[in-house]
């Protein structure tokens, strides 16, 4: 791996200090133009031929397809029959996850409530699914059943009516069983064998063959999350993931060789995923770095992924350095873990622990593994049914309130220059 090292050389950790280093952790990894404005000619195409015939060119032409299609369409049942057909030891392990990422996206669910104002109005929040939602699973020469689950079951929890899934097809035109065992186990209506940012315009403005949907989730490469990026407005998006992150903070109990395999674990992703292993103790990091190197050596699906080694003067600091940079996954390997977790405050999926490795959120956890990356933990948090869901406030007025809140209604209203405003409430007084 690409090794950096930082030690801390400042006299004192202040909060300029620990964004500082923050934004020396973050190199953000830059989109070429050429994404832009390869997205944008497929676009065009997609809204200027025939539908699904422009779609099955793309597909056959920038997915893993040796044996072209002749439809999208994938017809449902054989979602069941791959469900049916896996080895049993991994139809459990299939069926483990979606029970967890179940019954965690039930526990978020919002409860309707109405206030009552000292005007005599009450005005009442309530949620309300969206009518379609799209999934898209990243797929070709892999398979990723898991942000199947991750991404539909969350949408089922919500109501959501209708749950469109598009994931491209492998070499031999067919989408793989493991993500049709997915679909079947997470209850999506419609699945649909195309890839690329041409699933995503597909998703977004509907087809002859299918409609649109209103909100779109899950994760994808650079084309994918471009192609988010512009039909965001037309449609909800879950967010615009980048690569994968993980930061480690080790303590001096912490095992070098599980911290090494977290680390590599994590750089299976690709080359552009950013890792941080903090500790206080050199002699940690030392051990860790040793460990990583001898990992990834001899694994060949580990990617050369960027490591920054930091030294930090105290724990209280590499949380304060956390919160700064905002990880995807932050672990806690150090041994008062569950005291530090309640300061973390940016991540987007905090593990809590020596045992807590982040692999565990990425399959049968229970958490959802699509997270804000790129600082973006900040504002936003994990996909859960919230993403699905919409609020809708009725406002219910009788005459007595109304009588109340006339005349302040005028009031501001000739204030901002909309006197009419005025008028329609101080007619019901």
């Amino acid at each position: 791996m690409k090794t950096r090292r930082f030690d801390w050389a400042g006299p004192a950790v202040t909060a300029a200090a620990i964004r500082s280093w923050a934004a020396a952790l973050s190199e953000p990894v830059a989109v070429d133009r050429i994404y832009e404005e390869v997205v944008e000619r497929r676009r065009e195409q997609n809204a200027g031929r025939a539908d699904e015939e422009a779609l099955l060119e793309l597909t056959n032409r920038f997915d893993s397809t040796e044996r072209p299609r002749r439809t999208l369409a994938v017809e449902r049942e054989l979602a069941d029959f791959a469900l049916a057909e896996l080895d049993g030891e991994l139809r459990g392990a299939l069926k483990l996850a979606a029970a967890n990422v179940r019954a965690v996206a039930e526990a978020q669910l919002g409860e309707e409530k109405e206030v009552d104002l000292p005007q005599g109005q009450a005005v009442s929040l309530r949620e309300v699914p969206v009518a379609a939602a799209g999934v898209y699973a990243p797929g070709g020469r892999a398979a990723y059943p898991s942000s199947v689950l991750m991404c539909a079951i969350p949408a089922r929890v919500a109501s959501v009516g209708r749950v469109a899934l598009a994931s491209p097809p492998g070499p031999d035109g067919e989408l793989n069983p493991l993500v049709l065992a997915a679909a079947a186990l997470a209850g999506v209506d419609e699945i649909y064998a195309i890839g690329g940012a041409q699933a995503i315009f597909a998703l977004a403005y509907g087809t002859r063959a299918f409609d649109p949907v209103d909100v779109i989730a899950g994760p994808g490469n650079a084309w994918v999350r471009e192609a988010k990026r512009m039909v965001s407005g037309a449609v909800g998006i879950d967010s615009l993931a980048g690569p994968s992150e993980l930061m480690l903070v080790a303590g001096h109990d912490t095992d070098p060789r599980w911290a090494a395999l977290d680390l590599c674990a994590q750089a299976e992703h690709g080359a552009e995923s950013p890792l941080v292993a903090v500790a206080v103790e050199e002699q940690v990091l030392e051990a860790i770095a040793a460990a990583v190197v001898e990992a990834a050596g001899s694994r060949p699906s580990v990617a050369d992924a960027p490591l920054a080694l930091v030294q930090v003067p105290e724990v209280e600091a590499a949380i304060d350095l956390a919160n700064a940079y905002a990880p995807e996954h932050l672990e806690l390997l150090e041994e008062d873990a569950a005291l530090q977790a309640e300061r973390a405050t940016t991540a987007g999926c905090v593990f809590v622990g020596r045992h807590g490795a982040t692999a565990f959120g990425d399959y049968v956890a229970g958490s959802n593994h699509v997270l804000p990356t790129g600082g973006a933990g900040r504002f936003s948090g994990p996909l859960g049914p919230g993403a699905f869901r919409r609020r809708i406030a009725n406002v219910r007025i009788g005459a007595p309130a109304a009588r109340e809140l006339a005349p302040a209604t005028d009031a501001l209203a000739r204030a901002e220059g909309f006197p009419v405003h005025g008028e329609s409430a101080m007619i019901r007084r």
